[in-house]
């Protein structure tokens, strides 16, 4: 079991999007269509297949048989929890994670970049990079709970800013940028289980820096760039 955006373990984060891999999963692979998205909210159930977190089904994005996609629901309470899946009634083994208030993770392309974009919502990279002083936004799961907190499986119509927006750090080479360059940190609208951070960039940071968004003593992963000149 391990977060999505970038297969790592956890701790894990309410309203974060975790993945499991092991086999007879599902009987087909399904995922998120407009015929299962019912009231704006993700199905409990695809292709026969169900995820238990504390015995009430989460919200599931995909299955196959070898991996399940779902959320841990917005207001399960943080400690340990066991989840398990489930098959038309046929249980798989239970496990234990721990799940804490934020478990920050950012997206990440295969040469190591994180997923960040321009205002006009084009992909920042190499061929296109960010420039000091430009307000960039860039992607992230496992922030954790919001004002106003979705409930479990809703998807965000609307901004909710993080409620840990006061322990949030965004390290650029090793140094944390001012908070007043941090512009918003919260959901990111219409999309389950993703967030996202508008920030201006500092000058003076050289070539791809280093990127960490941490919050409190939850850090995501070091050696993720940023595509800067």
């Amino acid at each position: 079991m391990v977060n999505a955006s970038n297969y790592t373990p956890g701790p894990f984060a309410p309203n974060s999007i975790v993945s499991i891999f092991g086999s007879l999963l599902a009987w087909t692979t399904q995922g998120l269509t407009a015929d299962v998205i019912v009231n704006n909210t993700l199905p409990t159930e695809l292709s026969g297949t169900q995820v238990f977190v504390m015995n009430s089904p989460a919200p599931l994005m995909y299955v196959s048989d070898g991996q399940v996609n779902f959320m841990m629901p917005s207001n399960q309470l943080d400690g340990d929890v066991t989840i398990r899946v489930v098959r038309q009634g046929l249980t798989g083994p239970e496990i234990t994670v721990t799940l804490v208030d934020a478990a920050p993770a950012l997206f990440q392309t295969a040469a190591g970049y994180a997923i960040a974009t321009h205002l006009d919502n084009s992909l920042i990279a190499p061929g296109s990079p960010a420039q000091a002083g430009e307000t960039i936004v860039v992607y992230a799961c496992g922030l954790g709970r919001t004002q106003p907190n979705p409930a479990p499986g809703v998807i965000p119509q609307s901004a909710a800013v993080i409620q840990r927006l006061s322990d949030l750090k965004v390290y650029l080479g090793g140094t944390a940028i001012d908070p007043a360059s941090i512009l918003y940190a919260g959901l990111s609208p219409d999309s389950a289980g993703l967030y996202q951070i508008n920030l201006v960039l500092p000058n003076n940071l050289g070539t791809d820096p280093e990127i960490r968004v941490a919050i409190a003593d939850q850090s995501s992963p070091a050696g993720l760039k940023l595509a800067m000149p």
